[in-house]
């Protein structure tokens, strides 16, 4: 199950991630969900405030060449999903 840590500093992170708002040039498809208990895959992600909580550890970064993974955010949770190959498949959870 994917909990994740945001953390402000890169070198913390487990994996580098980049935000796009188009959904053709990310890897991956996330939905936020509510609960912890929800969590699953890779692509259903419960934010934690504290990074003991999180499965994996994650930083922002501010241009899509710095990422291990380009993500977007979607709003159900059926349309998360791989959409393309990437080493972190599988990992996340």
């Amino acid at each position: 199950m994917a909990k994740v840590y945001v953390t402000d500093r890169d070198y913390q992170a487990d994996v580098k991630l980049f935000l796009s708002d188009k959904e053709y040039k990310a890897d991956l498809l996330f939905c936020e969900v509510d609960r912890d208990h929800k969590a699953k895959g890779d692509a259903l992600w419960y934010f934690v405030d504290r990074d003991y909580q999180a499965s994996v550890k994650v930083y922002w970064v501010q241009h899509d060449y710095q990422a291990d993974i380009v993500v977007c955010s979607v709003d159900q949770e059926y349309k998360a999903k791989w959409q393309k190959s990437n080493t972190w498949v599988s990992r996340l959870d």
